[in-house]
């Protein structure tokens, strides 16, 4: 039915190369660094991470053990979980190229017997090198024995290159080689203050994928796409990176992060869905968006795509008919897409027709009915009016008040 009522101009020279690309959670790490979100209690987290695993999420990072006890023992239960209950998710765990950092990873990994793929960072632009007083030597060998340590162990291990969209090829090519020669099995390219455009990540990624395929191991080195929301673009950069060949691409829910943020993760899952690349059942993703929000304190916005109250809620007229006329037909699917470019039904929302001073008779006729409420004519006009009078939404609870005294 969709392609004989949907013209789509989005598949006209698609670019999207991938069947699949697996998403990686860095809410319980990079997202709770926001210096305005609220650390959840260890038994929100517990739900989360199921909650993620329910929505076929590859990987997500359970902590940085470096950071302190809470976090080793926050991380330690969160694996456990994974272990006991057989969840199909990865657990990783963010480290600075640093032993202090990487030892509590492998001893969590001796004491759970799970392994855990190690996410060990290091700052690489000349900005950063300069700030910090560092050469090139000293960001090789740590480089060199901070992917050693965790090989070594036995355990797989990511090298990202923090501010990678700004560091320079010369250095990426060395730090790659590197860690690659050590053991890496991934490279996770950041663009950690948000700085790069879509034409940067198609650059960077299309150099770092060259690269690898010269010195022949592309086959056995993932490359993760990492963004921030600086400029806005982290949304489209994502998807910018699954169409340029990345293999894994992070994120993290509603977008909670240092500064303004990273890539939003349910926005993310949203978009491969709609384009094909997601095949799990994502009904469940909003009451995670909402579990999320509650527990970090980060309020969702109204307007905030899919997720948002206004999100799938109309007042207006024409558009409210619309629907109307679709469920009237006994067609569910059509009335989730007639004036929605997002089937709500797919995220575990629905449409919402209210009454407003933009609104027009069926609203009200449409809005009693769903509650069961008889629309008599004398109803109608006494709400409708009342509608016209107000300059925003009337509430349910103003509506059921007419109700009640016609």
């Amino acid at each position: 039915m969709e392609n004989d009522v949907v013209y789509d101009w989005n598949q006209q020279d698609a670019k999207w190369s991938l069947s699949t690309v697996k998403v990686h959670d860095e809410t319980l790490r990079d997202g709770i660094q926001c210096p305005s979100v609220t650390d959840p209690n260890i038994d929100i987290k517990l739900q989360v991470v199921r909650r993620l695993a329910s929505l076929g999420i590859h990987s997500v990072n359970v902590g940085l053990p470096g950071a302190g006890q809470r976090a080793v023992d926050d991380s330690e239960k969160l694996v456990e979980l994974i272990r006991d209950e057989s969840l199909p998710i990865r657990p990783t765990c963010a480290a600075r190229t640093h032993p202090r950092d990487i030892q509590p990873i492998i001893e969590m990994t001796q004491r759970t017997g799970v392994p855990i793929e190690i996410m060990t960072f290091l700052g690489s632009s000349p900005i950063r090198m300069l700030a910090e007083s560092w050469g090139e030597d000293r960001l090789l060998q740590l480089t060199r024995d901070a992917v050693r340590l965790g090989v070594q162990a036995g355990l797989p291990v990511s090298f990202v290159t923090e501010d990678t969209v700004r560091s320079h090829p010369d250095t990426l090519r060395k730090l790659f080689d590197i860690a690659i020669e050590e053991g890496a099995t991934g490279l996770v390219l950041c663009d950690t203050v948000g700085h790069s455009t879509p034409t940067g990540v198609r650059n960077l990624i299309k150099f770092v994928d060259e690269h690898l395929r010269e010195q022949g191991v592309r086959d056995r080195v993932g490359l993760d796409w990492h963004g921030h929301s600086d400029r806005g673009l982290s949304l489209i950069n994502a998807l910018v990176a699954v169409e340029a060949g990345c293999d894994r691409i992070h994120g993290t829910l509603l977008g909670v992060g240092e500064r303004v943020g990273n890539t939003p993760l349910d926005l993310l899952l949203v978009n491969l869905k709609l384009e094909g690349h997601e095949d799990h059942d994502l009904t469940g993703l909003g009451e995670l968006v909402d579990l999320v929000s509650e527990h970090v304190e980060v309020p969702i916005p109204v307007s905030y795509p899919v997720f948002g109250r206004d999100a799938f809620r109309t007042g207006t007229g024409v558009h409210a008919a619309a629907v109307i006329k679709a469920r009237e037909k006994g067609d569910d699917w059509l009335a989730d897409r007639i004036y929605s470019g997002v089937p709500a039904s797919w995220f575990g929302r629905q449409q919402e027709i209210e009454i407003g001073h933009q609104s027009g008779v069926s609203n009200v006729k449409f809005w009693l009915k769903s509650r069961g409420i008889e629309p008599s004519d004398t109803l109608i006009e006494a709400i409708f009016t009342a509608a016209k009078s107000q300059d925003r939404m009337l509430s349910n609870d103003e509506v059921m008040r007419i109700v009640q005294h016609v």
